[in-house]
């Protein structure tokens, strides 16, 4: 579906604790495919650009290098006619139910207007198509004459997804789609959205720094650390085997549901550097317990090791 070859997303920044101009490097040089019929999640502490690289695969920003592949089609060379057709199929569910849909709109509204804008209906069929997607994710008919204020968070999640999938999507940008709920509507929302990929053959991008759920999601993973991929591989082997230390890390932070198993979970060490100023050489290495000298000194290059399975780490080399 996707095909990414050194995607770039610097923005130009004066003054600021540096006292000069720079850049902020909200992603730095991501090479990744998103394949269909997969979930792909990306995952990383907060800041490292998972959320940008979103809005870089939506053309809702242009990047400032590398490419964008859309079904073998460059994004940013599209003419007005090929985006129109992207629009509607690729969409986003948002992280905040609460702020992602318009209080001043009904529900009807809300999911009938996607189809309305690509004239995928006319007149009643409008009404019945809502209806249907209603069902679809969960909610009774009698919910197209609401307003957002009037439902739980996760009720207004399903709204959120049901005007995703108004248009037909192929792909489905989920960007921490249940960070904002309570844990106890999580596990329903996560359901939801692997039946619908099943009933509607989804591709899901993923974005999350909840390792808990990327496990029950995901079928690859790839972890980011300052704008960088460093670690891609199949979810299982992934989880069973980290290769960086930085996912090795993350997988150690998580905290385990079993009391009996007594293990504390292990935070990592220090702050992550600012995207302002990244460090040189590999810029986990001030972090990273099993940096070796040369990593503060030279960028690792990235390593295939089988399994589809890459790492960009000088332990490797």
């Amino acid at each position: 579906m996707f095909e990414l070859q050194g995607l770039t997303r610097h923005y130009p920044v004066q003054g600021g604790s540096l006292g000069r101009r720079g850049s902020l490097r909200a992603v730095d040089g991501v090479d990744l495919t998103l394949r269909t019929g997969e979930t792909l999640a990306v995952v990383g502490e907060s800041g490292c650009g998972k959320s940008t690289l979103a809005r870089l695969l939506l053309r809702l920003e242009p990047p400032t290098a590398g490419r964008v592949r859309f079904q073998g089609q460059d994004l940013w060379g599209m003419d007005r006619r090929a985006v129109r057709g992207f629009r509607r199929r690729v969409q986003m569910v948002f992280q905040d139910p609460y702020a992602s849909l318009d209080p001043r709109m009904r529900v009807a509204d809300i999911v009938g207007e996607g189809p309305a804008i690509h004239r995928l209906v006319r007149g009643a069929e409008r009404r019945d198509r809502v209806a249907l997607l209603l069902q679809q994710v969960g909610l009774p008919p009698e919910a197209a004459t609401g307003y957002p204020h009037q439902f739980s968070g996760g009720q207004r999640q399903r709204i959120g997804i049901a005007r995703a999938l108004a248009v037909d999507p192929a792909v489905v940008v989920a960007d921490e789609p249940v960070s904002a709920l309570d844990v106890s509507v999580q596990a329903q929302i996560l359901n939801l959205l692997q039946d619908l990929k099943r009933q509607r053959a989804l591709t899901y991008l993923f974005i999350s720094h909840d390792l808990r759920v990327v496990q029950h999601m995901a079928d690859r993973v790839a972890v980011m650390y300052l704008g960088r991929v460093v670690e891609l591989g199949p979810a299982e082997a992934l989880f069973r085997e980290p290769l960086h230390p930085y996912t090795r890390a993350l997988l150690a932070a998580v905290p385990s549901p079993d009391p009996a198993h007594g293990a504390v979970p292990r935070p990592l060490q220090g702050d992550v550097p600012s995207p302002l100023d990244p460090p040189g050489g590999c810029p986990f290495h001030p972090r990273c317990p099993a940096a070796l000298t040369r990593c503060s000194a030279e960028v690792p290059r990235r390593q295939e090791r089988g399994q589809q399975r890459a790492v960009v780490c000088h332990l490797y080399h």
